[in-house]
């Protein structure tokens, strides 16, 4: 495993980390989520990535128990708070009152004093910024958070909460977590500049595009009983990606795949890594091989020459208009 700084903050992170949106607490039985985890830790991954929203609250769990008896300094743990983890109309949101009781929900959850980075799960145009950035700056300074970051964030918005931080000495923002793969790269076009320019690192989710990218959906036949494209928690997310002509050029990936030794996902991780703003990409996984897979993705240098096959290969598909998004509630 290799490592990369977060941004331009001190913190490491491992290149590939582990995440368990739909899987820990839903869609994986708990015995197997912990035999992920440890494969995880057996690779030389660090950098653990979960939400309190994920499974109601349940990964958060999960992962905690995953994670006893490992030495805390030895690890980045990652969460994030915005979506509703209860029915009242303060249980959601960026507002003082939810991320204060979110947090230590999740404390109390991950079984830990503290996390490494706590991440804005989305935008909150109801709540002053400004309210949201000094409560990320008291969980700081009360030692329960160590960094701050965002998740699907666009440009302008990171620039009005960088901007706030500035005027009143807020710790400024050290990452994004957003999607990004070879079929959705809508944050090359503004926001990678502005974090490039301004020290925020990307710890991008979904490197494989949901399995898409594994090249285990064939066009014109049905996904595979049991795969992402099949569970009601994941399919609405990935629907969008399994037309014939994304599936078909998915295909031809898999001789550039081959002469360089790499599988299908080893590939498409490999690819988001190439990009030098992106700090860490997450994996997420049912089966511990999964995990050991994707983890040789870690220090693989694709040349100019790959890069510009893959662009070939996958031309039209790849998706950069930032206006077409899927539904908030189906994103991780």
């Amino acid at each position: 495993m290799e490592f990369r700084h977060l941004g331009r903050s001190g913190l490491k992170v491992s290149e590939i980390s582990y995440g368990n949106w739909i899987t820990h607490g839903s869609q994986v039985e708990e015995e197997a989520a912990r035999a992920c985890v440890h494969a995880a830790l057996d690779e030389g991954i660090t950098t653990f990535d979960t939400a309190d929203v994920y499974a109601g609250t349940k990964a958060e769990e999960v992962l905690g128990r995953a994670l006893q008896g490992v030495r805390r300094e030895s690890l980045e743990i990652l969460t994030k708070v915005y979506w509703p983890t209860g029915r009242g109309p303060n249980d959601r949101g960026l507002s003082r009152k939810h991320i204060t009781e979110s947090i230590h929900g999740s404390l109390r959850r991950l079984q830990t004093d503290y996390v490494d980075v706590y991440q804005a799960h989305r935008y909150d145009a109801e709540t002053p910024l400004e309210e949201t950035l000094r409560t990320f700056d008291d969980l700081v300074r009360q030692g329960k958070v160590l960094y701050v970051g965002v998740s699907e964030w666009n440009a302008s918005q990171i620039a009005d909460a960088l901007s706030i931080a500035d005027q009143m000495g807020f710790d400024r923002l050290v990452s994004n977590q957003p999607q990004y793969s070879m079929l959705w790269r809508v944050i090359e076009g503004e926001v990678v500049p502005l974090c490039e320019k301004e020290g925020l690192g990307q710890i991008v989710f979904s490197p494989i595009a949901q399995g898409v990218l594994t090249g285990k959906y064939v066009p014109g036949q049905e996904p595979p009983a049991g795969s992402r494209a099949t569970d009601p928690t994941g399919a609405d997310f990935i629907s969008r990606m399994l037309s014939d002509d994304v599936l078909t050029r998915v295909q031809e990936l898999k001789p550039i795949a081959s002469d360089l030794g790499l599988s299908m996902a080893q590939l498409a991780v490999a690819w988001v890594l190439q990009n030098p703003n992106v700090s860490s990409a997450i994996i997420g996984a049912s089966r511990p091989e999964q995990v050991r897979d994707n983890v040789k993705a870690a220090g693989v240098k694709l040349g100019a020459d790959v890069l510009a096959k893959i662009d070939g290969v996958l031309g039209p598909v790849v998706e950069r208009d930032p206006a077409k998004t899927v539904s908030p509630a189906s994103r991780p």
